[in-house]
């Protein structure tokens, strides 16, 4: 058999197989060296935890003060002088609280002495109630029975002197003797909390030079490295603001519910059972039993234990259920497995101070994982992000052979977006990586299940989100696969999708369009037919199909759908040597295309974007501004430039939408002659041709990663003039909420945005609303101000 490649580029599995033993033999190195170097790792932190401890609290201490300690120099206090006094401001607050809980310490210790008669009362009780006659006390009499007789049958007489106990008593301490033991066990905690305390002011007085050893150690990109640094440092602040949160809403409400309940040492409870919340698991169960056993004690009935009770339990159930999962959301980053693991692991290792620290390591851990590729597994262990995307999820369901669970996450992503939507994102995406894997890994009994499992997947996601279409509408549009049954599953899509955009439509089954599959081939009264393929190579095949169908349906529209074609496959001169009406590369793409071909003029009615219902007040608001004068001309041009610059894209632009035309009121890069005056300004556009229009209509940012893809605008001719493919536009939103215009960036080669970057972009947009708002008047009166006082500042300062 010979070895061809398959329909993606990538070997057959023969060929995989056919790789050399020496592969295997590094994969084995590189596992063991990897768990040699785990060991190695886990020994230092074991055998090291008397200097490495010290150092993880001094580390998370330095993390919790450093914001207010950075606040404080930011207004112009010494960093030495900021570093003191929230230092000696700390301390004091903690001897201050010390002293309130330990009057009350010292209180309930005089009391206790009071509280035993009530104490031996009620085990009394208690004794008296165990030996009343029960439902299991023949059952008990009967295993007593039993072991009793069976211990008699061992027991053998015993052979000599029966042996006699000895107690050694030691010879007791003098007072100096004494004095120097409590002196040395307390010695080794003191100098804990010496080392911590010295190695918090020094990482909180030179916390510059600390970061910049931790980037020499991280190495290699500085890019990088700060990254995890400033990501590191967000989580863990994050995180121990969120548990001081917590643990305070769960402190004050103990003490204040313990006081009304009537348990002495109130507010000592509560603060415990606030601090003890700071451990992780145990550390609530711990605090608990001291409130409990004083309402055993104190009150000679059973109420207050039992409110007492009551009261924990609420509180517990209201903080896990409510205040955690509001307050922590993702702080951490952290999967719920990981957590518990992580407490183990380090409580095995440190004790525990190893169970409070937890959290915070492994916080660290996991960002180095994802700002390292050598540990890219630690972010794959560690973090709440799963590990496959959502197409790779269901594909791996499919040839599980668990349509059910592939059928519940299709359903849970539709209801966050739409079956078009999902489509477009996840469905295809499935059918790309199964048509990669199908000669590649997947064997036959794969190939049947990824089929099947498929069929049961559309059927279900048909049955549940039903297009509104009359059951005796006649299909408009007939979906064909084009070779295989990959390609007939894409047509299953695009049918359905179209049902929701009001087009009557369906599907054949898999099949070959050659020649006899034509002849045989129904329309059923369908005049366009859309054909789909998933190989990377369909230039011969498609215009082959295109050729017979035109030969034997002149009159039929065809819709050439390539879900993996090279870019050259997709230009005009392509669609022309297909003889096609169009050429697709997506669902969503398909069913505009298909739309505008059924009904051109309802199509673009639909496409086009609405009027705010505030349009007038929006206009007025802009006006306003001045901003269309052009006297900030130069500090928007110089956004604009920034803009282009950080994204790095070849054009930026900032415009503003009036009542029907659109302005640019900033620019940078190089635009065409034909949209530009002599100065080299864009001319004016109409409303109706622009792109912003919709971040205006729709008051969100809009990404649109290649426009000659995207029927709204690749039929545009005005927006065609700017031989651009890649568009980002975030509005431009004043204070009270109108929408002025949009701050966008553009490319001539198509691509895409990460979340993050969206984010950045809007907040740029946000700086520009801040130049366009702000009034002359405004703009001197902060210029004296800036004058006038100088301090540190973050960030730079807008152009003018």
């Amino acid at each position: 058999m010979h070895n061809l490649p398959t329909a993606s580029g990538l070997p057959s599995s023969s060929q995989v197989r056919a790789d050399p033993v020496t592969s295997r033999e590094l994969d084995i190195v590189r596992v063991a060296a990897a768990l040699v170097s785990g060991a190695v790792i886990l020994a230092a932190l074991y055998f090291g935890r008397e200097i490495l401890i010290p150092l993880a609290i001094a580390f998370l201490i330095t993390f919790a003060l450093n914001p207010p300690v950075t606040w404080l120099a930011r207004l112009g206090l010494p960093r030495l002088l900021a570093t003191c006094l929230v230092m000696v401001t700390v301390g004091c607050a903690l001897v201050g609280l010390g002293v309130i809980l330990g009057a009350q310490v010292r209180s309930i210790a005089v009391e206790l002495p009071a509280y035993q008669s009530t104490i031996l009362t009620k085990l009394a009780d208690l004794r008296q109630n165990l030996k009343a006659p029960g439902l299991f006390d023949g059952v008990l009499k009967t295993v007593e029975r039993v072991q009793k007789e069976v211990e008699s049958k061992d027991e053998k007489p015993a052979e000599g002197p029966v042996p006699q106990r000895v107690e050694i008593v030691p010879t007791p301490q003098t007072p100096l003797e004494q004095a120097f033991a409590w002196l040395v066990r307390s010695a080794e905690p003191l100098a804990t909390a010496g080392i911590v305390l010295i190695f918090v002011f020094l990482g909180l007085l030179d916390i510059g030079d600390l970061r910049d050893r931790f980037l020499r150690l991280l190495g290699g990109n500085f890019h990088r490295s700060t990254d995890a640094i400033q990501e590191a440092g967000a989580r863990i602040s994050r995180y121990l603001l969120m548990q001081l949160l917590v643990n305070v809403s769960y402190g004050v409400p103990l003490a204040l519910g313990l006081w009304i309940i009537g348990v002495p040492g109130a507010m000592l409870w509560g603060a415990l059972g606030a601090v003890m919340r700071f451990v992780p698991y145990v550390g609530p169960l711990i605090a608990a039993i001291f409130p409990v056993s004083i309402a055993f004690a104190v009150d000679s009935g059973w109420s207050m234990l039992l409110w007492t009770v009551a009261l924990i339990v609420i509180l517990e159930l209201i903080s896990n259920n409510i205040v955690e999962p509001l307050l922590y959301g993702s702080s951490t980053g952290l999967s719920a497995i990981s957590l518990i693991a992580a407490a183990i692991l380090w409580t095995a290792l440190w004790g525990p101070v190893g169970l409070i620290l937890s959290t915070p390591l492994t916080v660290c851990l996991l960002v180095l994982g994802r700002n390292l590729p050598q540990l890219r597994f630690l972010d794959t262990m560690l973090g709440s992000t799963p590990a496959l995307d959502v197409p790779a999820r269901i594909y791996q369901r499919l040839i599980a052979n668990d349509a059910d669970e592939a059928v519940e996450i299709a359903s849970a992503e539709i209801e966050e977006s739409s079956v078009i939507s999902f489509y477009d994102a996840i469905g295809i995406e499935v059918l790309r990586l199964a048509s990669e894997e199908y000669l590649q890994n997947a064997s036959a009994e794969h190939r049947l299940r990824l089929a099947s499992g498929m069929d049961t997947l559309l059927d279900d996601l048909r049955d549940q989100y039903p297009a509104s279409l009359s059951p005796e509408a006649k299909p408009t549009v007939l979906c064909i696969g084009g070779k295989w049954e990959i390609d007939a599953l894409a047509g299953e899509m695009l049918a359905h999708a179209l049902g929701f955009e009001g087009i009557a439509a369906a599907s054949q089954p898999a099949a070959s369009v050659n020649a006899n599959y034509l002849a045989k081939l129904d329309l059923k009264g369908a005049d366009i037919v859309c054909l789909s393929y998933f190989t990377p190579n369909p230039a011969i095949p498609a215009r082959h199909a295109c050729r017979r169908l035109q030969r034997r349906w002149p009159n039929l529209r065809i819709v050439l759908a390539l879900w993996r074609a090279p870019p050259e496959l997709l230009t005009d001169e392509s669609l022309s040597a297909f003889k096609a009406n169009a050429v697709v590369t997506s669902v969503e793409e398909a069913v505009r295309r298909i739309h505008r071909i059924v009904d051109p003029e309802e199509a673009k009615m639909a496409q086009q974007a609405p009027v705010p219902n505030n349009d007038a007040e929006r206009v007025d608001a802009l006006k306003a501004t001045g901003v269309l004068e052009g006297d900030k001309r130069e500090a928007l041009d110089a956004l604009a430039k920034r803009a282009a610059d950080v994204f790095n894209t070849s054009v930026a632009v900032i415009t503003t939408i009036d009542k029907d035309r659109e302005y640019f009121v900033g620019q940078s890069g190089k635009l065409p002659d034909a949209i530009t005056d002599d100065a080299g300004a864009l001319l004016p556009m109409d409303r109706e041709h622009a792109i912003c229009n919709y971040v205006v209509a729709n008051d969100e940012t809009l990404v649109v990663s290649d426009i000659e893809r995207d029927p709204r605008f690749a039929d545009n001719e005005t927006i065609e003039q700017w031989d651009m493919r890649f568009y980002a536009g975030a509005p431009l939103r004043a204070a009270d909420g109108l929408v002025l215009g949009a701050l966008c960036i553009l490319d001539s080669e198509p691509r895409t945005l990460e979340g993050d970057e969206v984010a950045l972009l809007e907040t740029m947009a946000a700086d520009v609303v801040a130049t366009i708002t702000t009034s002359d008047a405004d703009e001197e009166a902060s210029e004296k101000s800036a004058s006038a006082t100088s301090s540190a500042t973050v960030g730079q300062e807008v152009p003018q």
